[in-house]
Protein backbone atom coordinates (compact mmCIF):
# COMPACT_ATOMS: atom_id res chain seq x y z
CA UNK A 1 0.00 0.00 0.00
CA UNK A 2 1.01 3.69 -0.41
CA UNK A 3 2.49 5.52 1.97
CA UNK A 4 1.43 9.43 2.06
CA UNK A 5 4.92 10.69 1.70
CA UNK A 6 5.51 8.51 -1.25
CA UNK A 7 4.70 10.66 -4.76
CA UNK A 8 4.44 7.90 -6.85
CA UNK A 9 1.38 8.19 -9.35
CA UNK A 10 -2.05 6.48 -8.03
CA UNK A 11 -3.29 3.19 -9.91
CA UNK A 12 -5.91 3.85 -12.64
CA UNK A 13 -9.34 4.09 -11.86
CA UNK A 14 -11.21 0.71 -13.09
CA UNK A 15 -14.33 2.00 -15.14
CA UNK A 16 -16.70 0.00 -12.17
CA UNK A 17 -19.59 1.93 -10.75
CA UNK A 18 -19.35 0.81 -7.25
CA UNK A 19 -15.95 0.24 -5.35
CA UNK A 20 -15.47 -1.54 -1.79
CA UNK A 21 -13.24 0.31 1.25
CA UNK A 22 -10.72 -2.08 0.58
CA UNK A 23 -10.74 -1.30 -3.23
CA UNK A 24 -10.65 2.75 -2.93
CA UNK A 25 -7.69 2.07 -0.28
CA UNK A 26 -5.72 0.43 -2.69
CA UNK A 27 -6.28 3.35 -5.45
CA UNK A 28 -6.05 6.48 -3.01
CA UNK A 29 -3.33 5.22 -1.33
CA UNK A 30 -5.04 5.17 2.45
CA UNK A 31 -6.32 2.96 4.77
CA UNK A 32 -9.60 1.94 5.50
CA UNK A 33 -9.67 3.44 8.76
CA UNK A 34 -8.35 6.94 7.36
CA UNK A 35 -11.63 6.78 4.83
CA UNK A 36 -13.52 6.36 8.15
CA UNK A 37 -12.10 9.25 9.23
CA UNK A 38 -12.48 11.82 6.30
CA UNK A 39 -16.16 10.42 6.44
CA UNK A 40 -17.30 12.36 9.28
CA UNK A 41 -14.36 15.27 8.87
CA UNK A 42 -15.74 16.12 5.13
CA UNK A 43 -19.80 15.89 4.56
CA UNK A 44 -19.00 15.97 0.64
CA UNK A 45 -17.84 12.15 1.31
CA UNK A 46 -20.86 10.20 1.73
CA UNK A 47 -20.53 6.65 0.45
CA UNK A 48 -23.87 4.81 -0.23
CA UNK A 49 -24.52 2.31 3.15
CA UNK A 50 -26.15 -1.06 1.94
CA UNK A 51 -26.72 -3.99 4.08
CA UNK A 52 -24.84 -5.16 6.99
CA UNK A 53 -23.06 -1.30 6.57
CA UNK A 54 -21.12 -2.00 3.92
CA UNK A 55 -19.52 1.29 2.18
CA UNK A 56 -19.85 1.78 -1.62
CA UNK A 57 -18.10 4.44 -3.54
CA UNK A 58 -18.83 5.89 -6.87
CA UNK A 59 -16.23 7.44 -9.04
CA UNK A 60 -16.83 10.68 -7.94
CA UNK A 61 -16.08 9.74 -4.27
CA UNK A 62 -12.61 7.96 -5.09
CA UNK A 63 -11.70 11.14 -7.38
CA UNK A 64 -12.83 13.40 -3.94
CA UNK A 65 -10.75 11.24 -1.78
CA UNK A 66 -7.58 11.55 -3.92
CA UNK A 67 -8.20 15.11 -3.97
CA UNK A 68 -8.44 15.07 -0.40
CA UNK A 69 -5.28 13.08 -0.20
CA UNK A 70 -3.24 15.49 -2.24
CA UNK A 71 -4.49 18.72 0.12
CA UNK A 72 -4.06 16.86 3.12
CA UNK A 73 -0.91 14.79 2.45
CA UNK A 74 1.09 16.64 -0.37
CA UNK A 75 0.21 20.30 -0.07
CA UNK A 76 0.30 20.13 3.23
CA UNK A 77 -3.39 21.40 4.42
CA UNK A 78 -4.67 20.87 7.86
CA UNK A 79 -7.85 18.73 8.03
CA UNK A 80 -9.88 21.96 8.51
CA UNK A 81 -7.85 24.01 5.49
CA UNK A 82 -8.58 21.17 3.46
CA UNK A 83 -12.71 21.31 4.52
CA UNK A 84 -12.83 24.91 3.95
CA UNK A 85 -10.40 25.04 0.47
CA UNK A 86 -13.28 21.94 -0.63
CA UNK A 87 -15.96 23.92 0.38
CA UNK A 88 -15.00 27.19 -0.85
CA UNK A 89 -14.22 25.95 -4.73
CA UNK A 90 -17.52 24.26 -5.28
CA UNK A 91 -17.10 25.60 -9.08
CA UNK A 92 -13.57 24.85 -9.11
CA UNK A 93 -13.98 21.48 -7.61
CA UNK A 94 -15.75 20.26 -10.56
CA UNK A 95 -13.59 21.18 -13.21
CA UNK A 96 -11.10 19.21 -10.80
CA UNK A 97 -12.77 16.68 -10.94
CA UNK A 98 -13.62 16.43 -14.58
CA UNK A 99 -9.90 17.03 -15.53
CA UNK A 100 -8.61 14.45 -13.29
CA UNK A 101 -11.43 12.03 -15.37
CA UNK A 102 -10.54 13.36 -18.66
CA UNK A 103 -6.70 12.51 -17.73
CA UNK A 104 -7.63 9.05 -16.22
CA UNK A 105 -9.42 8.00 -19.56
CA UNK A 106 -7.34 9.20 -21.57
CA UNK A 107 -4.38 7.19 -19.77
CA UNK A 108 -6.64 4.26 -20.14
CA UNK A 109 -7.69 4.66 -23.73
CA UNK A 110 -3.68 4.84 -24.94
CA UNK A 111 -3.25 1.58 -22.56
CA UNK A 112 -5.96 0.06 -24.79
CA UNK A 113 -4.71 1.08 -27.81
CA UNK A 114 -1.23 0.03 -27.04
CA UNK A 115 -2.52 -3.38 -26.36
CA UNK A 116 -4.45 -3.12 -29.84
CA UNK A 117 -1.47 -2.20 -31.37
CA UNK A 118 0.74 -5.20 -30.25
Amino acid sequence: MLEPSQNDQLPPIPGKRYFSIGEVSELCGVRPHVLRYWEQEFPELAPAKRTGNRRYYQRQDVLLIRQIRSLLYEQGFTISGARQRLGGEAGRQDADRTAQLVRQMRQELEEVLAILKT
